[in-house]
């Protein structure tokens, strides 16, 4: 829903959205909601991008100790495979939002798209460099995907996951051309689909 004219968005309880994971060839992808608590500032809050992993690990215990809410969801890679990479970044970004304890009158979703949400909402192109509450939400969404991928690692040694997350690095996609397509791999996304597709 988008915001209409006798809103007052200023007043609202407003939580942040963002995704971490629709680009690599492994593993779900990650949405986390934040409502930031206006008592409690947190010192750092940036794109998660722009942070150094070990920056993103001192802040994220933070963001979960001071914000009023916040929650990681998840949409599966058999969830992508069949849904298509877009819808299950709004799945799990609508999943991020209900499972919140304190439910929003407002949310801000980083990028141009909206999910469909039971209130009202905007798409905020770069947010996650302008709203600390985006900010926050695509820390949590990073470091609980990067999390993820390192136990992935530990499961599927000479993969590399530790590296790469599961992006398409060429050292990735030549451990998938040497040892073989996973299940954690998505089936849909080239050159995963190529490698299936040439077993056959």
């Amino acid at each position: 829903m988008q915001p209409d004219l006798f809103f007052d968005q200023d007043s609202a309880l407003t939580a942040g959205v963002d995704e971490a994971g629709r680009g690599p060839l492994a593993g779900p992808v990650v949405a986390a909601a934040v409502i930031l608590d206006p008592n409690r500032p947190i010192e750092g809050l940036a794109d998660s991008k722009k942070l150094t992993a070990k920056k993103r690990e001192a802040l994220a215990p933070l963001i979960k100790e001071r914000a009023l809410a916040w929650c990681v969801a998840e949409a599966s890679v058999e969830e992508i495979d069949e849904i298509n990479i877009l819808q299950a970044t709004m799945l799990a970004m609508q999943r991020s939002v209900a499972g919140l304890a304190t439910q929003p009158e407002f949310v801000q979703v980083d990028g141009n798209r909206i999910p469909k949400l039971p209130m009202m909402a905007e798409a905020i192109v770069k947010g996650d460099a302008k709203v600390a509450a985006i900010s926050a939400a695509s820390i949590l969404a990073k470091t609980h995907r990067d999390a993820y991928m390192l136990e992935q690692a530990k499961k599927y040694p000479g993969y590399g996951f530790e590296k790469h997350m599961g992006y398409g690095t060429a050292e990735h996609i030549k451990a998938v051309e040497t040892l073989g397509v996973l299940p954690i791999h998505r089936k849909t996304f080239k050159p995963i689909s190529l490698f299936i597709q040439e077993k056959q």
